[in-house]
């Protein structure tokens, strides 16, 4: 990877999407702290551009941005062609672009239920594709994608969001069999509930319905963590760089939870 003890991920090209917030950008630093360059997308250029400009002065990386939906593919094609000319072929992509609405199943109309699973999983499907020719011709490469406990379990009110997330870990694991001779490695990392503006908007949502208190609705969700707290981008960014190393290069079709004991399956 590199002779640089300090700096292993210094000749490699990490691609985020949803890079310029959240665990996005937690994974970002991760990387970019041990040199990696990183290819950013996402929906806001604005975000996007301050996140990388944070980057490229704390830690002396390249950083590239594009602006991607990933819900389109004609988008992400666009998007990972703009970045490939700046950086050369990614040979790391995580896989953050996600989405989480609630609903009751019976009023989750074929609309709501496209949307999810355009971003949550077609986006992953239309990066992956679009990644991977290049990963094979190099037989190298590191496939994460961001999971959910919801895509281990089942959970109230978020049918679309589990049923998306269940079928990412699916992806994941038969994808992962698909090139495990070809030096590529596919896994995902499934968080709880993160300290991120998803989390804010959906304590915010429970706030608004059942006229809880912040704590409360806070406390509410991470009930069934046995730490009783929210997870921290920087614990799920972490279980993201040790599957990117050479150290986990045996670990591949796994959905690794980093939930505080939430699950164990």
């Amino acid at each position: 990877m590199s002779n640089n003890p300090e700096r292993p991920f210094s000749r490699h090209h990490a691609l985020i999407t949803g890079g310029g917030r959240g665990i996005g950008a937690a994974v970002a630093e991760a990387l970019a702290r041990q040199g990696a360059n990183l290819s950013l997308l996402g929906r806001s250029a604005d975000v996007l551009q301050s996140t990388a400009a944070r980057l490229r002065e704390k830690y002396g990386v390249q950083v590239a941005t594009a602006s991607a939906d990933v819900a389109s593919e004609e988008a992400v094609r666009r998007a990972i062609g703009t970045v490939r000319d700046v950086l050369g072929n990614p040979t790391i992509l995580v896989n953050n672009a996600g989405i989480a609405i609630s609903s009751p199943f019976l009023k989750a109309d074929s609309a709501f239920w496209r949307k999810l699973l355009d971003v949550d999983l077609m986006g992953p499907v239309y990066c992956t594709q679009a990644v991977l020719p290049a990963m094979l011709e190099a037989k190298w490469g590191r496939i994460v994608n961001i999971g959910s406990t919801a895509g281990v379990s089942g959970f109230a009110y978020i049918t679309t969001y589990c049923a998306a997330k269940h079928a990412l870990h699916g992806l994941t694991r038969a994808l992962a069999m698909e090139v495990v001779r070809q030096g590529i490695t596919v896994n995902a990392v499934c968080p709880g509930y993160v300290d991120t503006e998803m989390t804010a908007g959906s304590v915010a949502n429970i706030v608004k319905k059942t006229q809880l208190s912040r704590e409360d609705a806070i406390a509410n969700l991470v009930s069934h963590n046995p730490q009783g707290r929210l997870i921290q981008p920087e614990e799920v960014a972490d279980a993201v760089v040790w599957l990117c190393g050479d150290g986990a290069g045996a670990v591949t079709g796994q959905c690794i939870l980093v939930a505080g004991g939430e699950l164990m399956p």
